[in-house]
């Protein structure tokens, strides 16, 4: 999905949430939920979009009508020490698109 679509999404009120995919490296992808499937967000070469932070996005996203979103992390601690039991879930944060202060 390219920034073009999701906009149009966005105003027709069809983003059901925004993940923000914290990944190895300093970077993140963003996610798109809609009614019928995710879908990742993709620059003019449809390869996805890295995004720098949280702020970056509001940037890239400014003129886009506000939606759901949520900061994903995987829980780099369990998975380097291994002691908890069970399946371990990804923190999920939610966030706004609108300026933190």
């Amino acid at each position: 999905m390219n920034l073009q679509t999701l906009t149009q999404l966005a105003t027709d009120g069809g983003v059901r949430e925004l993940e923000l995919l914290s990944l190895e490296g300093g970077f993140y992808l963003a996610r798109v939920r809609l009614d019928h499937g995710q879908f990742t967000v993709l620059d003019a070469a449809a390869k996805p979009l890295h995004f720098r932070s949280i702020n970056h996005l509001r940037e890239v996203l400014q003129a886009v009508p506000a939606f759901p979103c949520t900061l994903v992390h995987q829980c780099v601690h369990d998975e380097m020490c291994g002691h908890r039991e069970g399946p371990v879930e990804a923190l999920r944060t939610p966030f706004s698109l609108a300026a933190p202060w």
